[in-house]
């Protein structure tokens, strides 16, 4: 790639502002109902099109900033943090729970419009989470209830229809419904299988239509550089500011509230130049955040949504709530007045306002009404938002007029693979070596058994370990691979693996329920019993004997002692630890007599020598000396010796208060 492409490509891609190199190569790429495109999980930017996370080809590392059941992947830790927390991905756990298919979040804010309120993990922020506690899941409750009630009434309307299957009856095939969010265009500026994202919502019916011409339409959105308009006084702009392109961004819910008018032509440098980071060029003609306390602490939803299901409420908190919803409303309309000019001249209007109580403080028909809900400029975000902060606010801007660069795989190139870390699926294909023979399927798939297996042996997860060697129909002896890496030659089965771990819970339930065979070598001639590293493992192995029966296994072929009953082994650790607090006990008070009988004990460790050495410990502090004395001990060695000092020091104490009676 020339150096000026890549130059090109490496500063972020304003929608608004984009180099003619781009802008004379863009070209729409062709959508085809039958195909589904698959954006690389790794690269692809928040709230991008949806699709599965991996392809067989591609590589699904512990860890990527990617969700596989939402099929969305993110740039950074915290975007992945606060979708796990989000209503979307709990609800499409459920659906996945359900056999049916994701919805993407579009669909979900579709699914949640008429719920009373939207309090979502989406609207919080890591700071508030603890403050916020209990709310995040209001919303999932409330739809999971409405649709458990849809599922009720269809199930009483037709009885040749199953229960289960209709409490999904409004949701629709992610699949058959609705647009993806992003049009993608080639350019010869990409490498090969990639190009361009910009999001749907960010233009307009006519622009979309067939008969437009969208690349033209991008060219006439090109702005030039302006400087940074200053209001007067009274807070007017000049007339030119009405008359340049603008968007109104809107965000409320939980009792949070934020507004934004941002006027879209770039700003114009010193040089000429407008390359740096994109918030930094972003003119923010208008910006205002507000909270009230509106929400009922642990419990969830608005004390107006509370009231109408179950009564008005009399308490004190209650009434501080209804008080603080009405001084939101006030506030909120009050600014929109205020901001009705710029409002009115704005290009688009992007809200998110979901819940009736939040789009009533908008979209209400009270005097001087600024929005209205039968608007045609007024869109959704296509994205998931956070806390209405001015942040957010900022973020989604960005995200809205910036250019993603994006690596597409065709859906003719990719198959359907089972999520990772699923106890009922393999996981998804890692990559392939990029140099060594080809694996057949056969050889793919015990890799994919054996990383699968491995892990759920490592955290010790025992019933998922069972169901997904009864789901995928496999041996509970089976031989991790390849056999030749040093951790298989050692421990090539589940069961060698938990021996040589030290888990004694695994060892039984794999022996017990799981049927493994303990007289399997390994590659040394070693059986799992061989491996066990400690006294309550071993005697895992001899409670399995006991209860999986001498004649289910070669028992002396397994080197496994004679059977054990499960409550001599729990006596036995009982015994021993009582018999270890007995000792213990005693060394403390035959220490304590010794302190009142010979006083400190002087420590006959030979002290480190060497040129200076004498110097050097005459002029260490107490902390210095205690430092060097416990170099090199163990945890429990220091932890004797700080025992030791604090005696010590008592007994100076006492010594001092009977000098001074």
């Amino acid at each position: 790639m020339p150096s000026r492409q890549a130059d090109i490509l490496k500063r972020p891609l304003y929608l608004y502002d984009l180099p003619q190199e781009v802008l004379n190569t863009l070209t729409l790429r062709q959508e085809d109902e039958a195909e589904i495109i698959v954006p690389a999980p790794t690269r692809i930017d928040s709230g991008g099109e949806e699709g599965p996370a991996a392809g067989p080809d591609s590589e699904a590392p512990v860890g990527s900033l990617a969700c596989s059941t939402c099929r969305l992947a993110f740039t950074s830790v915290q975007d992945q943090r606060s979708h796990l927390r989000s209503d979307l991905h709990h609800y499409n756990l459920k659906q996945r729970l359900r056999g049916q298919s994701a919805v993407t979040e579009v669909e979900f804010e579709k699914l949640i419009g008429d719920l009373d309120e939207s309090l979502s993990g989406s609207d919080s922020s890591e700071t508030d989470e603890e403050e916020e506690g209990g709310r995040k899941d209001t919303t999932l409750t409330a739809l999971l209830k409405k649709q458990a009630n849809l599922s009720l009434s269809n199930s009483k309307a037709s009885s040749d229809q199953d229960v289960d299957d209709s409490s999904s009856a409004s949701i629709k095939n992610p699949k058959t419904s609705g647009k993806p969010p992003l049009l993608w265009f080639s350019s010869p500026l990409l490498p090969t299988n990639t190009y361009f994202g910009i999001y749907r919502s960010i233009f307009t019916t006519e622009d979309l239509s067939q008969d437009a011409n969208i690349v033209e339409r991008i060219k006439s959105k090109q702005l030039a550089p302006m400087p940074v308009p200053k209001p007067d006084a009274a807070g007017r702009y000049p007339p030119a500011v009405y008359q340049s392109p603008h968007v109104f961004l809107c965000m409320i819910g939980g009792g949070h509230f934020a507004a934004m008018i941002v006027s879209l032509p770039p700003r114009q440098t010193k040089h000429g130049q407008h390359s740096g980071p994109l918030n930094r060029e972003a003119t923010v003609l208008h910006h205002k955040t507000f909270h009230r306390y509106t929400t009922r602490r642990k419990q969830g939803g608005s004390q107006s949504a509370n009231d109408n299901a179950k009564g008005k409420a009399h308490s004190a908190g209650s009434n501080i709530r209804r008080a603080n919803e009405q001084a939101l409303i006030t506030d909120v309309r009050a600014l929109l007045t205020e901001w009705k000019d710029l409002i009115d001249s704005s290009e688009a209007l992007f809200i998110r306002a979901s819940g009736i109580g939040n789009r009533r403080v908008l979209y209400d028909d009270y005097p001087g009404r600024v929005l209205r809900a039968n608007d045609p400029r007024i869109k959704g975000f296509p994205f998931n938002t956070r806390r209405a902060t001015q942040n957010e606010l900022m973020r989604s801007f960005i995200e809205l007029t910036r250019l993603k660069v994006q690596e597409i795989v065709p859906a003719d190139k990719t198959t359907k693979t089972p999520e990772p870390g699923s106890a009922t699926a393999a996981p998804a294909k890692p990559a392939k070596p990029a140099a060594g023979p080809k694996l057949t399927e056969e050889e793919e798939t015990a890799l994919l058994h054996t990383s699968q297996l491995q892990a759920f042996v490592r955290r010790s997860k025992l019933p998922a370990l069972l169901a997904y060697f009864q789901n995928n129909s496999l041996p509970p002896d089976f031989k991790f691979q390849p056999e030749n890496q040093p951790q298989n030659y050692h421990a090539p089965t589940a069961l060698h693996l938990a021996a040589s771990m030290n888990s004694a819970t695994l060892v039984s339930g794999l022996i017990v329920k799981g049927g493994a065979d303990p007289a399997i070598q390994n590659r040394e001639g070693k059986t799992p019993f061989e491996l066990a590293g400690d006294r309550s493992t071993r005697d895992a192995f001899r409670v399995a004997r006991d209860e999986a029966g001498e004649e289910k296994w070669d028992w002396e072929a397994a080197k496994v002692p004679p059977a054990l009953k499960r409550a001599d082994a729990e006596r036995r650790d009982q015994r021993e630890k009582q018999e270890a607090e007995k000792k213990e006990a005693e060394r403390r008070a035959a220490e304590e007599e010794r302190l009142k009988t010979e006083g400190p004990k002087v420590s006959d460790k030979p002290s480190r020598s060497g040129p200076g050495m004498l110097d050097r410990n005459a002029n260490m502090t107490a902390q210095d000396r205690r430092e060097e004395e416990a170099r090199g001990m163990t945890a429990a060695q220091r932890m004797r010796l700080e025992r030791e000092r604090r005696a010590r020091a008592a007994e100076e104490r006492i010594k001092r208060l009977q000098g001074g009676q």
